[in-house]
């Protein structure tokens, strides 16, 4: 199947090319800005005033329309990723929770064995974030206390080997007994050392740079303030420029202005746009569960019983559109903090987060609005707003 999009403004490679085309063959991008003696097999014209990207990258993603990745089950992934291709985001790591070992181990089983085997239209998941278990109880969040565990080097290593070395990304609190040690052996397995769940200080965060940490679990929440005596974890974090963090930009568990901070003293290139979205995303108000808690959800607010804000459910074409609302951010730091940091954080630059010739068929376009009009996963449309004509 060639498809081919035109008329659009395209953004490719840092600069917008304005009422350009690009030709999709199969999975991949072959054509930027210029014809192919290719037959098309269909053709999707836009306004002028529409906008083509590289389609969003979600790091910190549970579950949406009724699946989490706790589930554990082929169809609960295939179910997020359906939905996630429905609002801009094209590929995703499936996140786990702080749980018993053997309910990880069967999640992370079930990750490994589908990941590679999906089907076409879905967000691709391009690996395993996990969230805990190795976190510091003072900071649990929605995350079951009870099944806190010490970083473990050797447990972590028996996981990736029964998920086929799929784990791209761990939350840990760098401050509990053995984090730098478990931080290190991260970096030698390649694997990304996020502070999160954290009620370190910020000489716990300039130790876990040294050892090899990179990011930062949701900015702002799960992690010890600043106080003008001692930054805290989140003072460090906006402090090292060297550390990316994650950002939930949904006004709930981060207010405009606190976005506007992170966004002024971090910039676009060590920002990256997650949504932390729980199984409620896409459903109606009600109760559902997330690590084996209820979790409360009405007015686009997840909560424990107690108040505790549990995950989100943020979608990611929002997560955008609030980003440009809060901050004098442009489309081009969209891109960046949604498709570019995740892809080059995942390793996965080769292939996705930016329009370039070769790269995979990721792609979403906005109308003026900058509303989300179409996204295609891997060359194929996973979905299309009935204006596309």
């Amino acid at each position: 199947m060639t498809t081919k999009i035109e008329g659009c403004s395209i953004y490719s490679k840092n600069e917008w090319l304005e009422k350009s085309s690009l030709l999709i063959d199969k999975d991949k991008i072959i054509s930027i800005g210029t014809s192919e003696s290719l037959t098309v097999d269909q053709t999707l014209q836009f306004p002028s005033t529409y906008k083509c990207l590289p389609g969003m990258i979600d790091m910190h993603i549970h579950g949406a329309n009724g699946a989490d990745t706790m589930d554990a089950t082929p169809e609960a992934l295939s179910t997020i990723a359906a939905a996630l291709a429905k609002e801009g985001t094209t590929s995703f790591l499936a996140t786990t929770i702080t749980q018993s070992v053997p309910l990880i181990e069967k999640a992370l089983v079930n990750a490994g064995e589908t990941i590679g085997h999906q089907k076409p239209g879905e967000a691709e998941i391009i690996g395993i974030h996990l969230e805990g278990p190795f976190i510091n109880k003072e900071k649990t969040g929605a995350q079951p206390e009870a099944y806190i565990l010490e970083p473990d080097s050797d447990l972590f290593d028996h996981w990736q080997n029964l998920c086929g070395n799929r784990i791209k990304e761990v939350t840990m609190a760098p401050e509990v007994k053995g984090g730098l040690d478990f931080i290190r052996h991260l970096k030698k397995q390649k694997v990304i050392a996020s502070i999160g769940h954290t009620n370190g200080v910020d000489e716990d965060v300039i130790r876990a740079i040294d050892a090899g940490a990179t990011q930062v679990t949701h900015l702002y929440n799960g992690m010890r303030g600043m106080h003008h005596r001692e930054p805290g974890i989140l003072g460090g974090a906006l402090l090292h420029h060297d550390l990316y963090t994650e950002l939930i930009c949904d006004g709930h568990h981060v207010c405009q202005g606190m976005v506007n901070l992170a966004y002024k003293l971090k910039g676009s290139d060590r920002m990256i746009l997650i949504t932390d979205s729980m199984r409620a995303k896409c459903l109606n108000k009600g109760v559902y569960d997330l690590g084996g808690q209820d979790v409360f959800v009405d007015n686009g607010l997840a909560l424990l019983k107690d108040g505790t804000i549990a995950g989100s459910v943020l979608k990611m074409k929002d997560s955008l559109r609030n980003i440009l609302a809060f901050t004098d951010a442009t489309l081009s730091d969209v891109v960046q903090m949604g498709a570019i940091n995740p892809a080059l954080q995942c390793g996965v630059f080769d292939r996705k987060g930016s329009i370039e010739n070769g790269k995979d068929a990721d792609l979403i376009i906005l109308n003026e609005q900058n509303e989300l009009v179409l996204t295609i996963c891997r060359g194929t449309i996973a979905y299309q707003k009935k204006e596309v004509h």
